[in-house]
Formats: C-alpha cells, structure tokens, sequence
C-alpha cells in the first residue's frame, strides 16, 4: 500500500488516527494532548475527530489511569498519555493493582483490556531527573499488564496499533530521543506488528546481544565494532515487548 516518510512522532499520529477512524468508541486523553502534546503526536485529531473524542484532563496522572479503566471496563478503548514516563509512578498503584488485576479478581466477568497508555521513555541528554527515566523494569514483574517499547517509526505504528487492539491493558513507551532522529517510509494504512515476538536483526555466531528502544542503535554499532576490531560475530536482538517477553527467540 501507499507509504510516507515519516518520523516516529509523526508515525504515532498515523496510528492514533487509524485509530480513532476504525473504532468510534476510541478515545484519546492526557494533559494537553487537545492542542498535539509537548511532542506533537496527537496533532490535529481534536480538529478531525472532535472535542468529545480528544481531550484534556487535569495533571492528576493517578486520575488520567484511573479514568482509562472506567472507559475501558465500560466498553471503550481507551487511549490514555503520561506527558513523562518519570510521571507514570502516582499511576502505579491504578496500574499494577487495578488495571492489571481487574480481569482476575472479577473471575473474567470484567476486565479493561481496551486500555493503552503512552509515555514518552528515556534519555535525551539534557532531561535531568525528571524526563530521563526508563521505568519499564518497575512494571516488568507485574502479570495482567504488557509492555512495548519500538526502536522506530515503522516499528511504533505496527506495535502501537496491536497495543491498542490487544484485549489486555498495555503500556507503550515511545523513545523520546527518536521522535525526530528516525526517519523511515511507513505504511498509511493501518497494519499491525505482533506483540512478544522479538526480532532479530542481525544473525551472528559468538555472542547474542538483546535490547529495546533507543538501545537497539548502540548495539547495533557495538556489533560492528566487536565485528571489525575483534572479529567476533554477533546476533542483535530486538526485544520490543518486554512483558510477556519472546523467551523462545531469546533463548535459541
């Protein structure tokens, strides 16, 4: 189908647009997502999709969790953003003890499987304490909820669109550093890339590395490197979803 050169902020707009289009019960919802969010990803699907469907909410990070599982369990899907990953920690109790949990403690008569949370990840060099954290190690050992982080754009619609799709809540962590650094021609159309499979990007016959995200680069060039000053022959793997991770990829 017709692809576009796009970044990875721009990818995750074509992805919430297909969204929104598809499913009219989908919603979009954090502080200033209305006017496109501090890194531009939910620009223009106020204007699309109208006020009732892309909106505001206060700066209550607990409150924007707590009200995507009620849209969630109500039936809805549920697209909720953290402005920062480092303020997703007053949403960890909703997270890990509410969302995750929910489909269990009803015996599956209820679950918010419709709910995905976004939040921008990482480091860009210059966040200082509060917009440099990577916090998926914190969620990683709690079931009932998945993790995906992509290492771009083409990677981040795919994902973000199986996010959306999977009838489990998930967290997906968007390497802030890549917004505008990765440019790559991504499909219009949407299309979905499977969640707990990891890729491998590079076979090799010495040493696996894994990683995820902005990660998935450096090792990319410590392949090489390792390859041409030390002649030794690496695999490269993206993980992508951290929870439930591919341990058969891995392992082999």
């Amino acid at each position: 189908g017709q692809t576009q050169k796009m970044n990875l902020f721009q990818s995750i707009t074509s992805a919430l647009d297909n969204a929104l289009a598809k499913d009219p019960t989908a919603v979009i919802f954090g502080e200033d997502v209305a006017f496109g969010g501090v890194f531009r990803c939910t620009v223009g699907l106020r204007d699309k999709y109208g006020k009732d469907r892309v909106f505001n909410t206060p700066l209550c990070e607990q409150g924007i969790v707590g009200f995507g599982i009620g849209v969630a369990v109500a039936g809805a899907t549920a697209i909720a953003e953290i402005q920062f990953a480092d303020y997703i920690f007053p949403a960890f109790d909703q997270i890990v003890n509410e969302a995750a949990k929910y489909r269990y403690r009803s015996g599956d008569l209820f679950n918010c499987g419709n709910l995905t949370i976004r939040a921008p990840w990482g480091c860009v060099g210059h966040g200082a304490l509060y917009h440099s954290q990577s916090p998926e190690a914190f969620f990683a050992h709690c079931p009932g909820i998945k993790i995906v982080i992509p290492r771009s754009p083409l990677q981040a619609k795919g994902l973000l669109l199986s996010c959306i799709e999977d009838k489990n809540p998930c967290i997906f962590f968007e390497p802030k550093i890549l917004y505008r650094a990765a440019v790559e021609q991504v499909p219009v159309e949407p299309y979905n890339i499977p969640l707990s499979q990891a890729e491998v990007l590079q076979t090799g016959s010495d040493v696996t590395l894994v990683a995820w995200g902005t990660q998935v680069h450096v090792i990319k060039e410590v392949a090489a490197m390792a390859q041409e000053k030390l002649g030794v022959s690496c695999e490269v793997i993206d993980l992508r979803t951290i929870l439930p991770w591919d341990t058969e990829t891995i392992c082999k």
